[in-house]
């Protein structure tokens, strides 16, 4: 029933659940370290650590990666990206899982060859975030300097805990999020996952 609690005791729910997968507390501890511009832990390892939590499962059950998002437009050459890649690489070597850091200022340079859709350019880590293939996916958490854990949901957070998952049509393609609920539903089959909504019919005009 946590979906149906006022927002900041469902925050304060997210903090606790999220914090029994001890892998997610070391990414975020040593994220905060690297202090990259704009950065959050986002996506799967969020929701299916509440999935997991919610259904009885361990903490880390089905969570293919760690996925960390940092927005930084002064340098959108790959040797830039690279080098963040590899000294995170370097920090995370020792953990029990694939870390995946990704700079989201240049995303628009190879969306449209991998996904067949052309993206514009985001404006923010935030930006980014918002284009999930799923709604249940929009969601990132980093630790700040202070020890605070800042939270970016923009579509709430009922969902997560209900273990709704909802499109999100805004930039991936259908297919994008039907390959994926599929795969989640195998993996967690107490989902509720809604269908992709339908295209548009187009209106016949009417005959004279």
């Amino acid at each position: 029933m946590i979906g149906r609690l006022p927002l900041d005791e469902q925050l304060a729910a997210l903090r606790s659940v999220l914090s029994r997968n001890e892998v997610l507390v070391e990414v975020l501890d040593r994220m905060a370290r690297l202090g990259l511009p704009g950065w959050y832990l986002t996506a799967g390892c969020l929701f299916q650590t509440v999935w997991n939590v919610a259904t009885d499962r361990p903490p880390t059950h089905g969570i293919k990666d760690y996925d960390v998002f940092y927005f930084d437009d002064h340098d959108l050459s790959w040797e830039a990206e690279d080098a963040v890649i590899k000294a995170a690489d370097a920090s995370f070597a020792d953990l029990p899982a694939e870390v995946e850091v990704r700079n989201e200022a240049r995303v628009h340079l190879w969306y449209e060859q991998k996904f067949g859709v052309a993206c514009a350019p985001y404006a923010s880590t935030e930006a980014a975030i918002d284009s999930f293939a799923a709604t249940t996916c929009c969601l990132g958490v980093r630790l700040e300097p202070d020890g605070r854990w800042r939270v970016y949901a923009p579509h709430g957070l009922a969902d997560v805990f209900n273990l709704v998952v909802r499109p999100n049509p805004v930039l991936a393609p259908r297919e994008v999020y039907e390959t994926k609920t599929a795969r989640w539903r195998q993996q967690w089959p107490e989902l509720t996952v809604l269908d992709w909504p339908s295209e548009p019919t187009a209106l016949t005009p009417a005959s004279p």
